[in-house]
Formats: C-alpha cells, structure tokens, sequence
C-alpha cells in the first residue's frame, strides 16, 4: 500500500554534456554578481520582486517548516524611516566604538561607512525575517534549522534577483531589531537580511575584488590516503 504522503518525483535526466552545459552557463552568469551600493531611482514592477520571493521559497528548509518572511517596501516615507533606523545603528558601529580597528581595516577596501543613502534611492527594500517559532492552534511550534533554511533561501533570492537583470545588496545593520518595530513584526520574527533591491545607478562602481579560485574553497576526500591501524 503507498504512502499517501508522498507523490512521485518527475526527473528527466540529462546527459553529461548537457548538465556540463548548464553548469557552466550558470556559473558564468553568477560569477557577474556583484553587490551594488549605488542604486538608480527607476520603478520595479512589483511582479518581478514576487517572482524572486517565490523563488527564494523554493528553498529547502528544516522539517519542510519554510521559517520565512520577506517584507517588501517600496513606501517613501517607510523606506526613509528604515533608512533612519539603519544609519543610527551604522553610525554607533562605525564611529561610535561597536567594531574594532581590525573590523574596520577589514571593511576598508568596500569604502563603506554608515551613510546608506541607498535604502532610500532603491526602488524596493526586502526585509527577510527569521521565523523563530510558528504560533499554531493557540499554542507555540517550534522552528528548527531556522539560520541554515532562511540563508539557502535568502541565497536563492539573490540569485534570482541577478538573473532577471536586477541587481542588490545584503545590508545587515547591527542590531536590526527597530526593523520590527518599523515594519509591525511579531515578536516569533528577528531581521536577517535588508535587501535593495533595483537597477545599478548609471556609472555605478564597485570593488575591485578577486574570488578564490576553486583550489582555495574546495577540498577533495582529504584522509583518504590513510591506511587504518585496525588490520
């Protein structure tokens, strides 16, 4: 007898040259992302950021719990009360004694400081929150897994976002709890991640940095060369 929990997987598998194919033209495409702080004013159509949501919900997630939720602004005055928020935690961060000299020395190369004229010149900000726990039937249930499923999540947003031709930024001001209080979150729901999101400002610059390369982010069956003691 099946298990009516389930429903059959629909696979169609490729060949090796296709999946090669599509691989490559993947990595190729994001190996152009770039994290964009100078954003154009010029409107979004909402769709385009409810597709992205969609596609970020696909990920997976801890007991199929899906732990998530994205809060989309386009509002002027939201957007410059977010934009507040975030500078007054930037600043105490930057010049007011929250990150050490060698975070800062760190920071140095992005020219970053806590000016973020962007959360208001973006036409859309997307705050993902992190659901802590679901309240269910009058009662409290438990999330599990919640950091590892909302971060797959927010990394398929982004992806998407640069596949439709758009671009942004994981903007994470420490502490976000006043995005709560902006926003009218419940108290089961801590900020994660602000995202802008729009079109690249024309002129817009960006760091000029260098990935690693495959060799310094990937290691392959390390100890397998050793011989057990057991025999």
């Amino acid at each position: 007898m099946s298990d009516k929990r389930f429903v059959p997987y629909t696979f169609d598998r490729l060949s090796d040259e296709e999946m090669k194919r599509r691989a490559l033209d993947h990595y190729r495409e994001m190996d152009q992302r770039r994290s964009v702080r100078d954003f154009a004013p010029d409107p979004v159509p909402r769709e385009l950021i409810e597709t992205a949501i969609l596609t970020a919900s696909t990920a997976p997630s801890g007991a199929h719990r899906q732990p998530w939720k994205f809060v989309a602004v386009d509002n002027a005055d939201l957007k410059h009360r977010i934009r507040e928020g975030a500078e007054r935690e930037e600043f105490e961060f930057y010049e007011g004694g929250r990150a050490t000299e060698d975070w800062l020395r760190t920071l140095d190369p992005l020219g970053t400081d806590w000016h973020k004229p962007f959360l208001e010149t973006a036409p859309w900000l997307v705050v993902v929150f992190e659901e802590l726990f679901a309240e269910e039937d009058g009662g409290r249930k438990i999330n599990y897994y919640t950091k590892e499923s909302v971060g797959i999540a927010c990394g398929l947003f982004i992806a998407s976002i640069h596949r439709m031709g758009l671009a942004t930024l994981t903007h994470t001001p420490s502490p976000m709890k006043f995005l709560n209080e902006i926003l009218g979150r419940p108290r089961n729901e801590r900020p994660y991640i602000l995202f802008p999101v729009g079109y690249p400002a024309p002129g817009a610059e960006v760091p000029d940095l260098r990935r690693k390369s495959l060799g310094e982010i990937s290691v392959w069956n390390p100890g397998s060369e050793i011989t057990s003691n057991d025999d």
